[in-house]
Order: C-alpha cells, then sequence, then structure tokens
C-alpha cells in the first residue's frame, strides 16, 4: 500500500507534463493548419476576385528540370504509370528586389525566357500568377503540408472533443446539467467519425483532381456539428434523470393528495 501511494504522485505529475506536452504540440499543429487554410483561401479569393496586387517584372533566370517516375504501383513502383514533365525554377527582377518561384510547371514556364518583360500578381508580396497564369503551388507535397495531411485525422478529432468539453463545461456553469466524461464520451466518438466519414470523401474527391483550399475547415465542422447536437440529447437525458431523482417537497405531496 504504501508503495503504491508513493507512486501516485510521480505519476500524477508525469501524466501532468505528458497533457501539457500533447497540447502544447496539438496547439502548434492547429495553429499551423488554419495559417495553411486561411491561406490557401484568401489566395483563392483573391484570384478570383481580381484582388491581387500587380507589379510589373522581368525574369532574369530560367532554370529547368525534368521530372519524372511512377505514380502509385507496387513494389518499387514496378506496376505503377510512368510520368516525365519539366518544371522551372523562375528568377524575377522586381525593383531593387528579386523574387523566386519553384516548380513552375511547363505550360507556363515555356512561355517565358530571360529579359522578358511579365506582370506579376503578389498576395502579401508571394507570386501568385505571372501573366495572369497560376503558378501559387497551393496544397502540395511539402512537409509542412505532408506532416498536416496526415496528422489531420488526430487534429479533427482533438477540436471535436475540445468544442463538445466546452459545451459541456457551459451547460455546467449555467445550471443546467453536469456531464461527466462517460456522457461526453459518445458525442466525441459520434463526431469523431463523422469527421473521418468527410475526411474520407474529400480525401476521394481530390483524387480526380477536385481540391477544396478549405478542405481542413469540413470534417472539423462537420463533425463538431454532430457532436454538439449529440451532446444536447444526452444533456436533455441527464436532466430529465436529475428532475426524476430529486425528490419531492412537503408542499408537492400535500397537493397530490
Amino acid at each position: 500500500m504504501s508503495d503504491t501511494s508513493e507512486a501516485e504522485p510521480a505519476g500524477s505529475g508525469g501524466g501532468r507534463v505528458r497533457r501539457a506536452v500533447f497540447r502544447l504540440v496539438m496547439a502548434v499543429l492547429i495553429l499551423l493548419l488554419a495559417g495553411r487554410t486561411y491561406q490557401e483561401t484568401a489566395v483563392a479569393h483573391a484570384r478570383s476576385d481580381g484582388s491581387l496586387h500587380t507589379a510589373a517584372a522581368s525574369v532574369t533566370e530560367l532554370t529547368s528540370h525534368t521530372v519524372s517516375g511512377y505514380s502509385g504501383g507496387g513494389q518499387a513502383g514496378g506496376s505503377g504509370t510512368y510520368f516525365t514533365h519539366t518544371e522551372y525554377t523562375v528568377r524575377l527582377a522586381l525593383g531593387a528586389g528579386q523574387k523566386r518561384v519553384d516548380k513552375v510547371a511547363d505550360q507556363v514556364g515555356h512561355d517565358l525566357w530571360e529579359g522578358k518583360r511579365v506582370v506579376l500578381g503578389l498576395w502579401h508580396g508571394r507570386v501568385v500568377e505571372i501573366d495572369g497564369q497560376d503558378v501559387w503551388p497551393g496544397w502540395h507535397f511539402g512537409t509542412l503540408d505532408v506532416t498536416l495531411i496526415v496528422l489531420t485525422p488526430l487534429t479533427t478529432a482533438y477540436l471535436i472533443s475540445l468544442a463538445v468539453s466546452a459545451a459541456a463545461f457551459l451547460a455546467a456553469r449555467t445550471g443546467r446539467v453536469r456531464a461527466s466524461r462517460d456522457d461526453r464520451f459518445g458525442p466525441c466518438a459520434l463526431g469523431a467519425a463523422v469527421g473521418m466519414a468527410a475526411l474520407l470523401a474529400l480525401l476521394v474527391n481530390a483524387a480526380f483532381g477536385n481540391i477544396l483550399v478549405y478542405w481542413p475547415a469540413v470534417p472539423v465542422c462537420a463533425g463538431t456539428a454532430v457532436a454538439l447536437a449529440r451532446l444536447s440529447a444526452v444533456l436533455r437525458r441527464l436532466g430529465r434523470m436529475a428532475a426524476e431523482d430529486t425528490p419531492a417537497g412537503p408542499g408537492s405531496a400535500s397537493a397530490r393528495a
């Protein structure tokens, strides 16, 4: 008994540290995901309504390189489809500064040459268009985007659980009813399942080339809406149970008599 009681404070302290680290990591992931979602949404909106800042520039360097490999496939990519295409790196003189744009598609790069004067479409100083043609990479297989995409299920489930916990806390503060962790588990699980289903639908849609720039918000919003609706039903049930368990006062008994 003494060993167990002495081990508990250390274990609980370690648990608090782990929870704090986990929450810090999740906060960083959520901020990065929110920032990328805002960035892609704002760029797409600026392109659609023509509000990009425009500036004249000249091409100072144009470098091409060939990208090849296998799409999909089994072991060593042997059963996939072989692909090859050309990408360009473009350096541009803009005023007294320089701009560099990587991974410019072949259909855009083949219209450029060193010394050519072009018009840039800029979003907060970042090159989005060259002569009206899109050169913004969007969601792509870079280190940050891949990390955020892979961890999206975890981030989505965490955000849904935060929303449920916040709603349950507010319900308790307003004197309605207090929901335990077990009471919150069902809504969280249902919301996470809906979020994962929405995420899967987005992935299937993206496989056909249809990518929503604000896609991370879809599973979070769908899952949160379902989870909160389920939590509301749970709170109503708990409220009815609490009312039934409340003993009737003498006045009520005499009134029934």
